[in-house]
């Protein structure tokens, strides 16, 4: 696998999952990530189960986030492990942390103590809201996040409650945008010998998630995104979009002509121009539903897909998984490590690879995420 980070270095001081998910990504792609841990604890994702999930001691979570990273023990408050941590930072070429505003610069990790150590530093930091106005201090979480964002109000139909994305989409984009950044500076770093303070947080991320939504209410007259009465997909698309059930499943319908889809689907209710797709979305809808109830999911794919109109089965888990289309991407990936206790034989975790490849080769290691401090002697010992 060409490694195109290869010879950089890491100071992962994040936790949890934004920060890390960043880390994840630059290791993925070559860069060797030590993780800076506070001894006896460490990140405290090892301890945040997902359904009650561990594995040699350390949730599932952190094996998923963490993979493929070195862990090496310091605590920040003691000034020897400070002095060594300088050390690290002197020979690294980036660093991201996730601390509450005013915290590193009470270690003396801020970005200007940094740069004093480390001019090329590249110095990554991950916030809830940013580092100023009434949110700077508010919990960094990526729920709170979500609900603050205006995105409860996208999913799920009109009489319904808000609903959240049900997966970290907030901290795994916030990461996906620290390295964005990350990247841009190392490269700008190859011709100007310069480092730079790049920052994310969740509430911008969330935001540019919506720019499409926003632009929109921005320019329309700042009329609220208005749900489909059924089959919401998107709030701000016309009829057909959405998921609808079936006489024996569902499907999935995009866009698409409407008097097409009406030949298609053998229903006359949907011949009208497309220029009304929006502003009949809910009796468009209603008749549409009503019409895919009386036949196969089989059915009424075949129909659409010969009249070359945009359709898909819906999955769940074990049918994505069994599904060749999924065995082409090969997706999965084994990791794993040595046992805590040091008994026994390797430690597994199934997980899934980074999604990009490089000239035709996908990024994948099978190197699981570190045991609390396993690389802090070896670390030390390259020191002297």
């Amino acid at each position: 696998m060409l490694q195109p980070l290869k010879g950089v270095t890491v100071l992962e001081f994040s936790q949890y999952l934004a920060g890390p998910y960043a880390g994840l990504r630059l290791a993925d792609l070559g860069a060797r990530v030590i993780k800076i841990e506070r001894p006896g604890s460490g990140d405290a994702c090892r301890q945040l189960a997902t359904k009650d999930l561990t594995v040699d001691g350390d949730s599932l979570l952190f094996h998923t986030i963490n993979r493929n990273k070195e862990s090496f023990c310091a605590d920040l408050k003691n000034p020897d492990d400070l002095a060594t941590v300088k050390k690290l930072i002197a020979a690294a070429d980036v660093m991201t942390h996730n601390f509450r505003p005013g915290v590193m610069e009470k270690i003396g990790l801020d970005y200007e103590q940094v740069q004093a150590i480390n001019p090329q530093m590249i110095y990554g930091e991950v916030s809830g809201y940013g580092n100023t106005g009434p949110w700077a201090h508010k919990p960094g979480q990526d729920l709170l996040a979500q609900a603050v964002s205006g995105l409860g109000w996208l999913s799920g139909n009109k009489d319904q409650d808000p609903i959240p994305l049900g997966l970290a989409i907030a901290d795994m984009l916030c990461g996906t945008h620290l390295a964005q950044g990350i990247l841009a500076v190392l490269v700008r770093r190859q011709k100007q010998a310069t480092g730079a303070k790049v920052q994310a947080s969740l509430l911008e991320s969330m935001i540019d998630f919506q720019f499409e939504g926003l632009t929109t209410y921005l320019n329309n007259g700042r009329q609220m995104p208005t749900r489909s009465e059924i089959a919401n997909a998107h709030a701000f698309l016309g009829a057909p979009y959405g998921i609808y059930q079936t006489q024996n499943d569902w499907i999935a319908i995009s866009m698409g002509s409407l008097p097409q889809l009406a030949q298609a689907l053998e229903c006359p209710a949907l011949d009208v121009p497309n220029s009304e797709a929006f502003k009949q979305r809910d009796a468009l809808k209603e008749a549409l539903a009503e019409q895919l109830q009386t036949n196969t999911t089989e059915y009424w794919l075949a129909r659409m897909q010969a009249h070359d109109l945009w359709a898909s089965e819906l999955l769940d888990y074990d049918q994505l998984l069994s599904h060749p289309a999924f065995n082409a991407v090969s997706m999965s990936l084994q990791v794993t490590r040595k046992a805590n206790n040091g008994n026994g034989g390797p430690v597994k975790v199934t997980t899934t690879r980074c999604p990009i490849r490089i000239n035709g080769q996908a990024a994948t290691s099978n190197k699981a995420a570190p045991s609390l401090g396993a690389d802090t002697a070896r670390i030390l010992e390259a020191l002297r």
